[in-house]
């Protein structure tokens, strides 16, 4: 079964990679995340997938930088994690059907720090709008592992989400 994976980093995708490869999976993984700012940490996450990827001869597709249109529409959103969630699964699912795909997940489930529900509800939703399986596992209980794997292969291990407005919060939370 083909499966496309979102990856929001390098240091998130090895525990699910791991897991979906012994479950027999072939996998192909898609960087999409125009919520990633500022660019230098886009462009330091970006690199370390492509090592990774290369380490581990997986094929990742890589799409547009595309922060503009990401936030005007979450600047718009009364919820922003639900329309950055919605954002980057609707596109994972839509290139997960024009490609083929038997399905589509995100390595957004291993995080302890994402809204994890909204996270699955959202995953549905999409699933049905493009008419892809959204393949659901809760990967929460790899996140210390996949931590593990990312120093052992030298990965870039970031502070946040990535999104210019949880970066404020964690510098606004710590009275800096």
């Amino acid at each position: 079964m083909q499966i496309l994976v979102h990856v929001c980093c390098a240091p998130c995708f090895t525990y699910p990679h791991k897991r979906l490869l012994e479950e027999g999976y072939e996998i192909t993984g898609l960087f999409y995340n125009p919520n990633i700012h500022p660019y230098t940490e886009y462009k330091n996450r970006l690199t370390s997938l492509e090592k990774y990827a290369e380490m581990k001869a997986t094929k990742v597709i890589y799409k547009k930088y595309d922060m503009e249109n990401y936030l005007h529409g979450a600047l718009a959103s009364d919820e922003r994690c639900g329309f950055c969630y919605n954002y980057r699964l609707a596109e994972a699912a839509r290139t997960a059907r024009e490609l083929g795909f038997d399905a589509f997940t995100t390595t957004l489930l291993i995080s302890p720090y994402q809204k994890h529900e909204m996270l699955a509800k959202v995953g549905e939703k999409i699933a049905n709008e493009y008419g892809i399986e959204f393949y659901y596992e809760d990967f929460r209980e790899g996140y210390r592992e996949s931590r593990e794997l990312a120093r052992a292969f030298g990965l870039y291990m970031q502070k946040y989400c990535g999104c210019i407005f949880s970066e404020k919060e964690r510098y606004e939370n710590t009275g800096r």
